[in-house]
Parts: C-alpha cells; structure tokens; sequence
C-alpha cells in the first residue's frame, strides 16, 4: 500500500473505536451510486484501467496518482469497499436477506442492484460494462462514453471542461453529498432505498458523515496541483454542507407517501431504531428504555424520527449561520410535534423542514471559512444547548464523528499540532466507546466524554 490509502489505513488503526464503529454502522455494506447526465453511455471500470490512466501500481503520476485503480481494489481496507459491493451479495447475508424478502438470488435482484453495482439502465452500458466491478469509477464521477472519457486527459482539457461534458463535479459539496447520498442514505431512484423490512432481514444499519466517508474512499493528493485545478476543499464546509444535505434528502423522501409508508404502517426506516429495540422487562418499578428529549415534542412513548443530521445541523446553524438558526431550529420542533397528529401534518412539516434545510446547505456552501470555524462548531455541539438532546445512539454517533472529523481537520490545517490533538485522543476514545455497541449505549457518560474532549479541543484556539 503505498500514498494516501496507507495514511488512511494508517489512521484507522490507530482509531480503532472509528473502525469498529464503521462496522456497527455497516460501511461496507453500502455504497454510492450515481445516474447519469444525459444519456452518454457507462463503459465499465475497465475503460478506466491502462497504465497510463488510472492502473499504474503505484502513485507516481504527474498529475493524478495514476493508481487510482489499485486503491479501489484494495481488498481489506474501507478504501476498497466500492470495488466489494457487488461481491458482498453472493455471500452469506446478502442471499439470506434476499432470500427473506423474496427477492430471488440478491445479485440480480433490482432493489439490491441500485446501490451495490453502478447506477446504470442496461441500454446505457457499454461493451465493457459488467455489474461484477460494483460500485465502480462512473458511479461517483458519471457515465463516460459519448461524453467526458476522450477528452479528460488530453491538452487542453480543464476541470472546467470536463465538468462541462457530464463529468460530476464532485469538487462541489452539495454535489458530492447528493452522489453520495443515493445509497448512504437513499434516493427515488429504482434500488436505491433501504426499508425497515431490509433492516429486519438483516440489513446493516445507515448512517452518513460526508467528510468521514470522502476520507474513506480518497485516491487523490490534496497537493498543489489540485488546489490549482479545484481549488483548496474545506473539511470543515464539506462536512457542515453533507449534514445540511443528509437533512434535506431524509425529510424530503419522508414527505412522499410512497416513501413515508409501508403498507398500513410508517416505513420506520426513517425512525430511530433504538427507541424501538430495546430489552423489555416487567417489574413494579417501571425502567424507562429512553431518556426524554428537549427537542422532540412527541407524545410519550412515540417513536423519534431519526434526527441525528438534524442535530448536528442545528449546531452548525448556531454556529456559522445564526440568521438561520431560529427558522431551522423552530421547523424542526413542528416537525416532530407533527409526527404525534396524523400522517398528513407530518408529511408537510417533514417538506417545510427540508426547505429550511436547503436553505441551509446554500449558505453553508457559499460561505467562507474562517480558522476557528472548527472551534466553535465543536464548543457548540459539546454546549448546554446541544448534549441534551444526546439521549440517542444515532445522534451521538454523528456528534463523537463530528468531533473527530472536525478536529482532524484543525490537525491538517496546522492549528493544532498532532501532540496536542494526540492529548486529546483519550476522552474521544472514551466518547466513541459510549457508542461502541448499540445495546449498551450509555449516554451519561457519553455527554461525559464529549464535553470533556471539545473542552480540552476549545482550550487549544
């Protein structure tokens, strides 16, 4: 393993409540997949693959790594997670799953096919196209043939260009969150959204963090070169923007009945699912299984929509956008007030939300950002306003990831030194142990730690 991937790898190892808690949230069970722009044509990984394009065995490109193939292969790390999906449905779970929910053998099946394989209407593939290659380049980057392949990497074509013949530009945050999205959280289009009944069938659950996931899957170098051609990207916006836009995908599709019903049941996909499943036991004394939350105004003992983006995007509105933060913060209320009156007003709430999210995600794209950006975002989600509304697993998984991203990010950006952040490492291992298994989630001790490592991040500006 040689550049980026061993960095990463890397840094895995010496994270290994992060990898674990990759794990729990089954990354490497789902994955990105992107339609078309148009109707060029996808040819396959294989188009991909010479040696003087993207298969070179190491990293020595002039320009790009030139491995980027080799990265995408790689067998064991989350890096070559994309290049298993296909694979992981001939397995064990995946036909278990299939085989449960009827749906025949998995790695034909088309409500599987949409997130494990590229996107991709069979009269849009190319000689060289094959579902085997799973989630393969064309899947985040678009269709090639016909439209960006040939002129790419030839003078005197820009990244501007590019993106003007159907490349996606995922330079773009919004952009990039939105590809991503379409499995890591899920889409209208055929195969790409996950059900309640999939879950029971064994489906890992899902989560999304943007800039945690872009880190994942990097197979480039964040050199001079690219900061000339894309510019410097900000982990700080990427990740602020893919909370705004994992907001406005969940609510958005739970405005839609097709998707906000299953049969004469809610899809409780879209619900926290540890509110549900915990140990039930009888006794004189009654042990409540959930801790009342400030900001959800539920009926007692409804279910929560699962509201662990939308957590974190209140933070960031209090913190960057605050002009925002009022309207947001208010349509999330009415939206949760709405899921305990009738499945109308929550479908309307669940839409005007998604509005305000959106709103969001254009100024939090548009902004500038500022050294202590990262500083603040973290004293807000580690401050008196925010940790009450930690009394879920979900959303403390995102606000444990969040630190660590964000924190990460003042380490790349040379405003914490990697001593002091090493300092630090001990109480956001303590934060992700909290979290590390789902049926012992203890949020005390999980508010504990997370205050105690955005104190000592906080003491560093």
């Amino acid at each position: 393993m040689t550049g980026v991937l061993a960095k990463l790898v890397a840094g895995l190892n010496r994270r290994p409540q992060l990898a674990r808690l990759l794990a729990v949230i089954g990354l490497a069970a789902l994955y990105p997949a992107s339609g078309a722009i148009g109707n060029p044509v996808f040819e396959g990984v294989a188009s991909c693959a010479g040696s003087t394009c993207h298969g070179r065995a190491e990293g020595n490109g002039a320009v790009v790594r030139q491995d980027e193939i080799a990265t995408w292969q790689e067998p064991s790390s989350p890096g070559g997670a994309h290049s298993r999906a296909y694979a992981v449905l001939a397995g064990r779970r995946g036909q278990q799953i299939a085989a449960s929910l009827g749906l025949g053998n998995a790695a034909q099946a088309p409500a599987c096919l949409g997130c494990h394989s590229t996107y991709a209407p069979p009269a849009l593939r190319g000689a060289k196209f094959t579902l085997s290659d799973g989630v393969g380049c064309e899947s985040c980057h678009g269709a090639s043939g016909g439209s960006w392949l040939a002129e790419h990497y030839a003078l005197p074509a820009t990244h501007a260009s590019n993106v003007a013949a159907g490349l996606i530009p995922l330079d773009n945050p919004k952009t990039r969150a939105n590809v991503c999205l379409d499995c890591h959280y899920g889409s209208d289009k055929p195969g790409q959204f996950v059900t309640h009944a999939m879950m029971a069938a064994g489906h890992p659950r899902v989560s999304f963090e943007l800039d945690l996931f872009s880190a994942l899957q990097q197979h480039h170098d964040l050199d001079a070169d690219y900061a000339q051609r894309k510019g410097n990207p900000s982990s700080v916006r990427f990740w602020a923007v893919g909370q705004a836009e994992a907001v406005r995908r969940a609510t958005g599709l739970f405005a839609q009945p097709k998707f906000a019903m299953e049969g004469a049941f809610p899809q409780f996909y879209f619900y926290d699912c540890h509110s549900c499943h915990r140990t039930i036991s009888d006794g004189p004394a009654r042990k409540l299984t959930f801790e009342t939350n400030p900001a959800r105004p539920i009926p007692f003992g409804n279910p929560p929509f699962n509201d662990e983006n939308i957590i974190m995007l209140s933070a960031v509105a209090g913190a960057l956008v605050p002009g925002e933060a009022g309207a947001f913060q208010a349509a999330s209320r009415d939206f949760h007030r709405a899921m305990g009156t009738s499945p109308g007003e929550a479908r309307a709430a669940a839409q005007a939300l998604s509005l305000r999210a959106g709103r969001l995600s254009d100024a939090l794209s548009g902004r500038g950002y500022a050294n202590a950006d990262a500083f603040k975002i973290i004293g807000v989600i580690a401050g008196a306003a925010t940790t009450p509304r930690f009394t879920d697993y979900a959303g403390s998984v995102q606000a444990v990831m969040a630190v660590d991203t964000l924190l990460n990010a003042l380490v790349r950006e040379g405003r914490v030194t990697r001593g002091a952040a090493a300092g630090i490492r001990a109480d956001i291992a303590r934060a992700y142990k909290a979290v590390d298994e789902p049926n012992a989630y203890r949020p005390a001790e999980f508010r504990s730690a997370l205050k105690s490592a955005a104190g000592a991040i906080g003491r560093l500006q």
